[in-house]
């Protein structure tokens, strides 16, 4: 919703936007990882203008959620963390068809978001929507599921290049990438910047502004929402045909690389929800050792998913 405080009012001190990078920092290194993580880092980006006008451009969707797969645990809403649920290789879909895409595998924000609707973070049947309108020329054939990599040189050497020749093969124009949780953030960034490179047009919508911001996209279309809610809020469709409306407007009207418009929609009046993701402040050295364990054993379950 608008600015509805009194001109002269100031927001809450803690209504900005959550410094991911710092607080991950912070977190792994709380529950004992010593040696800090390096998040992708560029001070320019590639920009290629769309070559032709939307309505007559090819979309391709790109994803960091995973196909259910019922062999693998509980991947339903408001599941734990699940590393057997992690993919290490791209993936394609029908966009003609519906798809079970889950978000358990990755970290997203669990105490704000329950991920009871896939169209906050997957918006393929509100691409369906426009292109049915003729607000975009049509979908691509495929839609490509992006693994969610912690390696910088896998993401650039390995994934990034299948996925821009696979949208060159499909004839795309343009790729809007949404990410899920801080790394799915930093991956979508990666890619946007090589599929830029290789003369496809990309708008990035997600929530994690600084990540995004830090490896320097091209078009950057930014919620101030909890992780997992980057196409919209869940079970709101107004909100989620306007976001992806709004990133449509930032592909179209980009006057250059590293732009970055906010979306006028609020999660909540109340900022507090930004306080929980990941605070050390808020947890007990049990919580922490406890979190140390859980996270060595989705470790090994998901080694033995990428290692099988």
């Amino acid at each position: 919703m608008a600015e509805t405080r009194a001109p002269t009012a100031f927001a809450p001190e803690d209504d900005v936007p959550i410094a991911y990078m710092a607080r991950t920092r912070a977190y792994y290194q709380a529950i004992g990882y010593e040696v800090p993580y390096r998040w992708a880092h560029h001070v320019g980006a590639p920009f290629q203008p769309l070559t032709k006008p939307l309505a007559q451009a090819r979309i391709a969707l790109i994803t960091t959620a995973a196909p259910f797969d019922p062999d693998k645990g509980d991947q339903g809403p408001g599941a734990a963390y699940n590393g057997a649920a992690k993919f290490y290789q791209v993936y394609d879909g029908d966009t003609a068809q519906d798809h079970d895409l889950r978000i358990s595998h990755i970290a997203y924000d669990r105490t704000h978001t329950t991920a009871t609707d896939s169209g906050s973070w997957f918006p393929l049947p509100q691409l369906r929507r426009l292109a049915r309108a003729g607000r975009i020329g049509e979908l691509a054939p495929r839609f490509f599921g992006a693994p969610t990599n912690r390696s910088h040189r896998v993401t650039l050497d390995t994934d990034a290049p299948e996925i821009l020749a696979s949208c060159k093969a499909d004839n795309v124009d343009a790729a809007v990438l949404v990410p899920n949780c801080p790394v799915c953030h930093q991956t979508v960034s990666l890619m946007a910047r090589q599929l830029e490179a290789g003369g496809i047009s990309t708008v990035v919508m997600g929530c994690a502004k600084d990540i995004v911001e830090h490896a320097a996209v091209p078009r950057f279309l930014f919620s101030d929402f909890p992780l997992g809610n980057s196409a919209g809020k869940p079970h709101d469709e107004a909100s989620q045909a306007l976001t992806l409306e709004l990133a449509l407007r930032v592909l179209e009207r980009a006057p250059g690389p590293q732009t970055t418009v906010q979306s006028p929609l609020r999660w909540s009046d109340d900022p507090s929800w930004k306080r929980d993701y990941n605070n050390v402040a808020t947890m007990s050295a049990e919580e922490l050792a406890r979190r140390r364990r859980d996270f060595d054993a989705q470790k090994d379950r998901a080694r033995a998913v990428r290692d099988g």
